[in-house]
C-alpha cells in the first residue's frame, strides 16, 4: 500500500510485541555459527525518529515503547538492539544490529520515499534492499540461500485483500522453504478481521505457534486493541518470552 507509512505508528504497543520476539528469535538462531538468511517483505524506512511530526501527530509510541522499554533488561535482545540505534529501530534495524557479517538480509519496501530511507539507512554488504513487492520477493528468493533463516511478513493490511491472500501465499512459501521460520504479524482490530485468516493459517499449519497481546486503543476510536504472531517452524525456547510477553501487557489492560 502506497500510502502507508509506518513513522505515524512506530513504537507502538503492537511494535513492542512484534519486535521483542523478533530480537528472540533471532537471537537463538545465531547461536550457532551457521550462516543464515533474514527475508523481510514490508520493511519500512528501518530507523524513525519518535520526535518527529507524523509520530507525535498519534503519539502511539506513547503507549508502546516509552511506557515498555524499561521492562526489558539491558541483556534482552530487543533491549540490545534498541540501544544499538540513536533512532528508534524497526524490524530491519533490530535484524542488522542483532544479525552477524555472514548472514544474508534482504529488505522490500514498495513506497518510493520509505525505499530511499530504508537504502540509506540500513547500507551494508550483506544487506539487500529492492523496491519490489515483497510478497513476490520472497517467493521469488524461497529457497534462500543459506537456507537456514526467518522471514518477517507484516503487512498494513490497509488492503483487505491482503488476509484471504496469505494463507495461499504461505502455503506455497512453505512448500518451497520448509525448513525456514516464518513469521506473520497481524493487528487485532474492532472489526476481529483478522479471524478468517487465522483460521485458514491454523487448518494448514497445526504445529504452528500463535501468540496474541490485548492493549487498551491508542487513542479514542482507534480500533487496533491487539497484536498477534503466526510462527511456521518456531525456533526452540520461544516459550518463556511468549509468557513475560503476556505478563507484560496484562499490565496494559
Amino acid at each position: 500500500m502506497l500510502s502507508y507509512q509506518h513513522l505515524y505508528h512506530a513504537g507502538n504497543a503492537a511494535d513492542v510485541h512484534k519486535h521483542a520476539l523478533l530480537a528472540v528469535a533471532l537471537d537463538y538462531l545465531t547461536r550457532k555459527d551457521k550462516p543464515l538468511t533474514y527475508i523481510e517483505t514490508h520493511a519500512g524506512r528501518g530507523l524513525y525518529d519518535l520526535t518527529a511530526p507524523e509520530a507525535l501527530k498519534t503519539n502511539e509510541a506513547a503507549q508502546g515503547i516509552a511506557r515498555l522499554r524499561a521492562h526489558f533488561a539491558p541483556d534482552h535482545p530487543y533491549r540490545r538492539a534498541l540501544d544499538a540505534h540513536d533512532r528508534y529501530p524497526g524490524s530491519p534495524a533490530i535484524a542488522g544490529a542483532l544479525l552477524r557479517p555472514q548472514d544474508t538480509l534482504h529488505l522490500a519496501e514498495l513506497h518510493p520515499q520509505e525505499y530511499t530511507a530504508l537504502r540509506d539507512n540500513l547500507a551494508g554488504p550483506n544487506v539487500h534492499v529492492y523496491r519490489q513487492d515483497g510478497l513476490e520477493l520472497a517467493q521469488s528468493l524461497c529457497p534462500p540461500t543459506p537456507r537456514r533463516g526467518l522471514m518477517l511478513v507484516d503487512p498494513s493490511y490497509e488492503v483487505k485483500a491482503e488476509y484471504a491472500a496469505l494463507p495461499k501465499w504461505l502455503a506455497a512459501i512453505t512448500r518451497k522453504w520448509n525448513v525456514g521460520t516464518v513469521m506473520i504479524w497481524y493487528p487485532i482490530l474492532t472489526s476481529n478481521l483478522h479471524a478468517p485468516m487465522l483460521k485458514a493459517l491454523r487448518e494448514a499449519h497445526p504445529d504452528a505457534l500463535t501468540h496474541e497481546v490485548a492493549f487498551p486503543p491508542a487513542r479514542e476510536g482507534h480500533r487496533m486493541v491487539g497484536s498477534g504472531l503466526f510462527v511456521v517452524n518456531p525456533p526452540y525456547g520461544l516459550e518463556p518470552e511468549l509468557q513475560s510477553l503476556s505478563k507484560l501487557f496484562d499490565k496494559l489492560r
